[in-house]
C-alpha cells in the first residue's frame, strides 16, 4: 500500500492528526515527521515538495497554500492519487483546485493547455509546469522539441536554487533522451550531477544515466562500456530494493538481465529476468510483464543458438505469454518479431520425426506472418534478416515429397542476398553466402545444364566471401568449398 509522510514541526502533531482522523483509516497510510517527507508544513504554509521519481508526472505546486484542514487533506489526497476525494475537500479552494485537475489530467493523458499555468507564482515555476504540460501532456495542437527543451531551458534559468534546477533539468535530459539527442541527454546529466544532491535525486540521475548508457551500446559492444553498465545498474537495484520501489526495480533488472545477456552470462540473465517477471506480476502491471516475458525469450533464444537447443522450448513459452499483450494489431512491430523467432524455433526445437512436420507447418505460417509485415520496401534489412533465417531452417525441415527444400532455401538465400549488398552489409552478406554455399551442396538439379550454372554461382559467392571478411573460419570455410566444387567440376564437366 503506498504511504506518504509529512514533514512538520512536532508541536504540529496533533492538529495534524486531528485532520487526519476524521478520515476512517488514513493513519495507516500517512506518517508524521519532523524529517523529509512528500508534503513540508512550515510557518503555516504547505510546501509540496518536488517527486523525483517517475510513478507521477513532476508538476510542481505554489509554494503559497494555507494550511487549514482542507487543504491539507486535498493534498493527501492527491499526493495518494485519490483525485476524488482530493477534488472533494479543494472544492472551495479554486487556485488549489485548478492545480489538482492539471496534475490529474496530466498523470491521465486527458486534454490539457500548457498556458493554464500563466500566473503561478514564482515564474520558475510557470516556466517549469509549461515544459512539463508540452512535453508529457494531451495537448490540443502541435508543439515542436525546440520549443519543449526552450520552455525546460528558461525554468533552469529562473530556477531559485541549485536543486531546482537540477529537477527541472533531470526532465530536460529525459526528454532530450527521448527526442535522440543522447549525447546533450548526457552531458547535461554529467553538469547536473556535480551539483550536491539527496540521494533519492542522485540515484535518479543515476538511473537516467543507465538509460543513456545503454543507448550508446551498439554492436561491437565496448567492453568498457558494458562494465560501467554493469557497475551503475548494480547500484540503482540495491537502491530501489532499498527503498522499496518495486517497478523500478523490476526495470532495473530487465536491463541487467539483457547486459548479461550480451556479455553471454545467460544463466545470470536468467536471474535477472526471472525476478523482474515476477515483481511485475506482483505488482500487477500485465504490459511490463509482457515486456519482460519477452526478453525472456529473447535470451532464451539467444542462449538455444548458442548450442543449447533445450532452451527453444521455455523460449517458445515466453514468447506466447508475451503474445497475450503484444498482439498484431497493438503491437505489429514487436509481434511481428515475435513470429520472426517462433519461426526459427519451431524449425529448431528437439522432437520426434512423427512431430517434424507439425513444427515445420506452423514455423512456415511464422515466418510468412513477419514477412508479411518487415517488407523490402518498409524494413529492408529486418526483411533480408528473416529471409536468411527462412532459408536456414528450410534446411532443417523434413524432406517434402513435392518440393526441393534445399532449392527453397537457396531463394530465400537469393531475396536476403538482394538486401545485404557488400557495400552495406559485408558481415550479414558473408553468413548468407556461406549458408548459401551449404545448403547448395543438397540440391537436386535435374539436369547437367542447371547443375553447372549452380556451380559457378557457388565459386562466385565463395570467391567473394574472401573479399568480404577477415574472419579466419569464414575464410577457411570459403576455401574448402571452392577445393571441393573444383574437384567435382572436373569429374563432372
Amino acid at each position: 500500500m503506498k504511504k506518504i509522510s509529512i514533514s512538520a514541526p512536532a508541536q504540529l502533531h496533533e492538529r495534524l492528526n486531528s485532520y487526519i482522523k476524521t478520515e476512517d483509516r488514513l493513519n495507516e497510510v500517512v506518517e508524521l515527521t519532523t524529517l523529509q517527507g512528500n508534503l513540508l508544513i512550515e510557518n503555516e504554509k504547505i510546501l509540496v515538495q518536488p517527486v523525483w521519481t517517475n510513478d507521477v508526472p513532476p508538476f510542481l505546486f505554489n509554494q503559497d497554500i494555507d494550511l487549514d484542514q482542507n487543504n491539507f487533506l486535498s493534498l493527501v489526497f492527491t499526493r495518494l492519487q485519490n483525485f476524488k476525494k482530493a477534488y472533494q475537500y479543494a472544492q472551495n479552494s479554486v487556485g488549489l483546485l485548478k492545480q489538482i485537475d492539471i496534475l490529474n489530467r496530466l498523470q491521465h493523458g486527458i486534454g490539457i493547455n500548457p498556458d493554464e499555468v500563466e500566473g503561478q507564482k514564482p515564474e520558475y515555476i510557470a516556466f517549469h509546469n509549461h515544459a512539463v504540460i508540452s512535453h508529457y501532456g494531451e495537448t490540443p495542437f502541435f508543439i515542436n522539441a525546440y520549443q519543449v527543451i526552450n520552455q525546460y531551458q528558461k525554468a533552469m534559468d529562473a530556477a531559485p536554487n541549485e536543486l531546482l534546477r537540477a529537477f527541472t533539468g533531470k526532465y530536460l535530459a529525459e526528454f532530450l533522451l527521448d527526442s535522440g539527442e543522447n549525447v546533450k541527454a548526457h552531458h547535461l546529466v554529467k553538469e547536473l550531477r556535480e551539483i550536491e544532491l539527496p540521494e533519492n535525486a542522485e540515484m535518479e540521475f543515476l538511473n537516467l544515466e543507465c538509460g543513456i548508457l545503454l543507448n550508446k551500446l551498439t554492436v561491437p559492444y565496448d567492453e568498457i562500456l558494458l562494465k560501467e553498465l554493469e557497475n551503475k545498474l548494480a547500484q540503482t537495484i540495491q537502491y530501489f530494493e532499498s527503498s522499496g520501489d518495486q517497478i523500478q526495480l523490476a526495470l532495473r533488472l530487465v536491463d541487467a538481465s539483457y547486459i548479461s545477456n550480451i556479455s553471454e552470462n545467460f544463466s545470470e540473465s536468467l536471474g535477472y529476468i526471472n525476478k523482474a517477471i515476477s515483481t511485475f506480476e506482483n505488482e500487477d502491471v500485465p504490459e511490463l510483464t509482457a515486456n519482460a516475458q519477452y526478453r525472456k525469450g529473447v535470451l532464451l533464444y539467444t542462449w538455444a543458438q548458442n548450442g543449447n537447443p533445450q532452451f527453444y522450448k521455455p523460449a517458445m513459452e515466453a514468447y506466447q505469454e508475451a503474445l497475450k499483450i503484444f498482439t498484431e494489431t497493438s503491437t505489429p512491430e514487436v509481434y511481428n518479431e515475435i513470429q520472426h523467432h517462433l519461426g526459427v524455433i519451431y524449425s529448431e526445437i528437439p522432437s520426434d520425426v512423427k512431430k517434424k512436420s507439425i513444427w515445420a507447418a506452423v514455423s512456415i505460417s511464422s515466418f510468412n506472418q513477419s514477412l508479411s509485415f518487415f517488407t523490402p520496401q518498409t524494413h529492408p534489412y529486418e526483411y533480408a534478416m528473416i529471409c536468411n533465417s527462412y532459408g536456414n531452417a528450410f534446411t532443417k525441415y523434413p524432406e517434402a515429397v513435392q518440393s526441393d527444400n534445399f532449392k527453397k532455401a537457396l531463394e530465400y538465400y537469393r531475396k536476403a542476398l538482394a538486401i545485404r549488398t557488400a557495400e552495406e552489409y559485408p558481415t550479414e552478406r558473408a553468413l548468407t553466402l556461406m549458408n548459401f554455399l551449404e545448403a547448395s551442396w543438397y540440391v537436386g538439379n535435374e539436369n547437367e545444364d542447371d547443375e553447372r550454372i549452380l556451380f559457378e554461382e557457388m565459386t562466385h559467392y565463395a570467391k567473394e566471401i574472401k573479399q568480404l571478411t577477415s574472419e579466419e573460419r569464414l575464410l577457411a570455410d570459403a576455401e574448402r568449398h571452392l577445393s571441393k566444387i573444383e574437384t567435382l567440376a572436373e569429374n563432372m564437366f
